[in-house]
């Protein structure tokens, strides 16, 4: 049996701030709060796979090498508006491909799609 993604996991500065970016982006909650061995509180939502919350002392300091795509639920600039107000930022808008490239609290990109019957 192969294995299965059970967490997305975010290496962070502030657990809380980008916790609550992505549960209120994704329309997730917070469902749990968890100590490891060393004292590092982790933050984890609900979902499948669940994210997870990681704290670090480190800034990110080059691209991801793995990101997460969104499909807007309706109009795409709708989204990239609301993620805005959230505290993304808009990276590339590039009008040859469909997504737009944002970065979220910390530095993280993603990619926004268009509706999927757009």
């Amino acid at each position: 049996m192969p294995s299965r993604i059970i967490a997305t996991v975010f290496d962070c500065r502030d657990a809380e701030t980008l916790a609550a970016f992505w549960c209120t982006a994704l329309g997730l909650r917070i469902t749990r709060r968890w100590r490891d061995a060393h004292g590092t509180e982790y933050i984890e939502s609900d979902g499948d796979p669940v994210l997870l919350f990681h704290p670090v002392s480190e800034q990110k300091r080059a691209k991801n090498r793995v990101h997460i795509d969104v499909r807007a639920p309706g109009p795409q600039y709708d989204e990239v508006a609301r993620l805005v107000a959230l505290g993304g930022r808009v990276v590339t808008d590039d009008e040859t491909v469909p997504w737009v490239v944002m970065q979220d609290p910390e530095g993280n990109e993603f990619c926004v799609l268009p509706p999927e019957n757009a």
